[in-house]
């Protein structure tokens, strides 16, 4: 059971900075003093973090608190009854919630990312960005020209039955 969309996305901004970090729940756990099964429960949002364990997560992560609250949807004082009622105005600019298929999540996102950070020579990084991007498009163009085929194609069969 998922808590309050706040935190659920400042577990999600552990989840995603010791994942980045290649920490294990167990290690980032004995850092702060909790099982690794608290970890999971504040990573899912059923458990809220407190001031004070937020401060000693962003101390262990090396963030500032505000990074946990970094791409707060806007829709998280208007989303849920109480508190939220009638303050629209409150909520800042942001991103909306995100499931468990945003690409920026996925453990393999974060993985590529440490990887890439990984390698020491700018212009070795930079190539591979480029490659990647260049297979990115090239992959997007081929879908997109297969769909106007697959759309050309359908509108010519509807014409030759009517």
């Amino acid at each position: 059971m998922a808590g309050h969309p706040v935190d659920v996305h400042v577990g999600m901004r552990v989840r995603q900075r010791r994942t980045l970090l290649g920490m294990s729940q167990e290690k980032l756990g004995e850092a702060v003093g909790l099982t690794f099964q608290q970890i999971q429960k504040y990573e899912r949002g059923v458990n809220r973090i407190g001031s004070s364990r937020l401060y000693e997560f962003s101390k262990v992560l090396d963030v500032q608190v505000s990074y946990f609250f970094d791409e707060m949807p806007v829709n998280v004082l208007v989303g849920r009854g109480g508190r939220g009622r009638g303050r629209k105005g409150m909520a800042e600019e942001g991103t909306p919630f995100v499931d468990d298929k945003d690409p920026l999540a996925k453990r393999e996102t974060l993985e590529l990312v440490r990887a890439y950070y990984k390698i020491d020579e700018g212009k070795v990084r930079k190539r591979i960005f480029e490659m990647v991007k260049a297979v990115g498009a090239a992959s997007k163009a081929t879908k997109l020209a297969t769909a106007a085929a697959a759309a050309a194609a359908a509108a010519t069969s509807g014409r030759r039955k009517g």
